[in-house]
């Protein structure tokens, strides 16, 4: 499966307002649709996995990810802040483009860990994050992935 196929435009957000860590996950958390209390056990679950080793992979990219018992399928959102914030990369730089990855603990399709290689592996590409800075809507985005993701 492609990852175009896993993001929808709603699961898209291009002006991320937040300024820390904690409201950047809420905020991506947010585009999942969840009620209160999931959007709660969630975040929970994500700083969780946070506080083991930031998921900020450096070239202005993060890739949040946990499995939850809130999603019954493999969910993924994508947002962006254009001025960067501080996520503890590991390069030490501000992360502008977020991706969130979030799969129940267990996954008939068994897609968790292949798309989070996917992405990685999107992300390691010279040109994406000027092609991600440059893109100007949802759609915009979900194009780019249809062009240069895995």
């Amino acid at each position: 499966m492609k990852l175009r196929q896993l993001f929808t435009l709603e699961g898209v957000n291009l002006e991320l307002k937040a300024e820390t860590k904690d409201d950047i996950l809420k905020e991506l958390i947010q585009l999942l649709d969840l009620d209160d209390k999931s959007e709660t056990i969630l975040f929970k679950t994500l700083k969780r996995r946070e506080n083991l080793g930031s998921t900020g992979i450096g070239k202005g990219i993060a890739i949040p990810h946990c499995r939850s018992l809130v999603v019954n399928r493999l969910r993924l959102a994508y947002g962006r802040k254009p001025e960067g914030a501080d996520f503890n990369s590991i390069d030490g730089e501000p992360v502008h483009n977020f991706f969130l990855i979030v799969a129940p603990p267990l996954e008939v399709s068994n897609q968790y860990l292949p798309v989070l290689g996917k992405i990685a592996q999107f992300a390691k590409d010279p040109d994406i994050p000027t092609h991600l800075q440059d893109i100007s809507t949802p759609q915009e985005f979900l194009d780019l992935l249809e062009e240069k993701a895995p």
